[in-house]
């Protein structure tokens, strides 16, 4: 592989202004064939070091390496089918015009919702305790955008309902389901979510959100407050040996903010991540908690957003993904069930969303032009992304913070499709 040509492409969006900093893994074959970084975890209110083993908030891939793997769990193990009705999964549940919806509308984008709301900024006049059951009454009682079926529109609201399906079915909250059968069997020691510090203040003062919005009350789980989770990873942590950096914190930064406290029971200290937004509600510079405003003001997540990682254990998930798909190996899913969640649904004529994932459109895709077309992929808003080509074999993952210090730069739109079609001509798949 030339790897030099894709260093040169991250260092010219670095110096084009697109991301301070980024981490990229590439893969093929089920071998790592490419890892690097570039640039800076944080600019505000220092500059620091991007690192390899720097773990990114990654905000929308929440979505297809939390939410789907447990919606794919329970149709894999026959719990619930992708054409069951939200009436049928959540029984006792008032729905009103959305009990029809089912699952596959729902992982397609195609169920008549709109894409995104301001939640947060009513929920922050309830308790904690309350925000998530408020949600979901709003998102029942919000009107339908379109007919379910007749249309596509990337939805968050879809996924956080299917939060609440999951919760439902397994009796537990998302980020222990997923602790419990993905990221701890598969050994991972950062990836993570990580609950709001404070959430915002109920109206009346911040002592009174202290006392009714505990920071650990989202995950319902202790840990010994002991555990770093970037200390001692042992063999099953580490995927590729060798790979990882010696983790120094920045001397400047230690002990001035209170660590990360993961829903893994590991605490982390807040410059082990990258940098996102200095956002002007919050008043700080966000490290180590979740940017999507919706998801922190219900305590750090949702099933739209909240899971922070690192390129390397994303690559884990990613690739254990893959070999369900290949038929190598049968553990965590039947590969015909991963098969199905990465065929292209075809509901909607000029929908590319197979279920939960995206798939590569025939233009504008931010894979680029030379993936494949069965492609599947997802982005996340704070400049992440993954396409695996399911046909020539290759993984590429994108790490970047391109939303600090500002959440209005957008040219990460435009350097994506760049940086995926140098992945296929440094592979030598394609003539340059």
């Amino acid at each position: 592989m030339e790897k030099q040509r894709l260093i040169e492409v991250l260092n010219r969006g670095l110096k084009d202004g697109v991301f301070p900093g980024a981490v990229a893994l590439v893969a093929q074959g089920g071998h790592v064939v490419f890892f690097d970084r570039v640039g800076y975890r944080s600019l505000v209110p220092e500059h620091a070091p991007m690192k390899k083993d720097t773990i990114f908030d990654l905000a929308s891939l929440t979505k297809v390496f939390a939410t789907v793997p447990t919606i794919m769990k329970l149709v894999d193990e026959g719990n619930i089918a992708l054409d069951d009705s939200l009436s049928k999964l959540i029984p006792s549940a008032k729905l009103g015009e959305k009990k029809d919806l089912t699952l596959r509308l729902l992982l397609t984008h195609s169920a008549g919702l709109i894409d995104w709301k301001p939640f947060f900024e009513k929920l922050r006049d309830h308790p904690l305790k309350d925000r998530k059951r408020l949600l979901r009454d709003w998102i029942i009682q919000e009107p339908f955008a379109y007919e379910p079926g007749q249309g596509s529109l990337y939805s968050d609201l879809g996924f956080m309902l299917l939060e609440w399906v999951c919760e439902e079915k397994t009796g537990e909250i998302l980020p222990e389901f997923v602790e419990k059968h993905f990221y701890g069997p598969l050994g991972l020691k950062r990836t993570l979510f990580s609950p709001s510090p404070l959430s915002p203040p109920a109206r009346g003062g911040e002592e009174k959100a202290q006392r009714e919005n505990p920071p650990r009350l989202p995950f319902g789980k202790g840990g010994s407050g002991e555990e770093r989770g970037g200390e001692g990873n042992g063999k099953e942590g580490s995927l590729m040996e060798g790979s990882g950096e010696k983790r120094e914190l920045d001397f400047r930064f230690r002990g001035k903010a209170p660590p990360v406290f993961g829903s893994n029971g590991r605490n982390y200290a807040r410059e082990e991540f990258a940098a996102t937004e200095d956002c002007p509600w919050r008043k700080k510079v966000l490290q180590g908690e979740v940017h999507d405003d919706n998801a922190w003001t219900l305590g750090g997540y949702s099933g739209h957003a909240g899971l922070f990682s690192t390129a390397e254990e994303v690559y884990v998930i990613a690739n254990r993904l893959r070999e369900h798909f290949l038929g190598k190996r049968n553990d965590f899913f039947k590969p015909e069930t991963v098969g199905e969640f990465f065929r292209r649904q075809d509901i909607v004529k000029g929908s590319d969303w197979a279920l939960g994932w995206d798939t590569r459109a025939l233009e504008g895709s931010s894979a680029g032009k030379y993936f494949s077309r069965d492609s599947v992929g997802h982005t996340g808003f704070t400049g992440t992304s993954i396409w695996m080509d399911l046909e020539r074999d290759v993984i590429a993952i994108l790490l970047t913070n391109r939303v600090h210090p500002k959440r209005d730069n957008d040219k990460i739109k435009q350097f994506r499709p760049v940086f995926h079609d140098a992945v296929m001509e440094s592979l030598g798949e394609i003539n340059a």
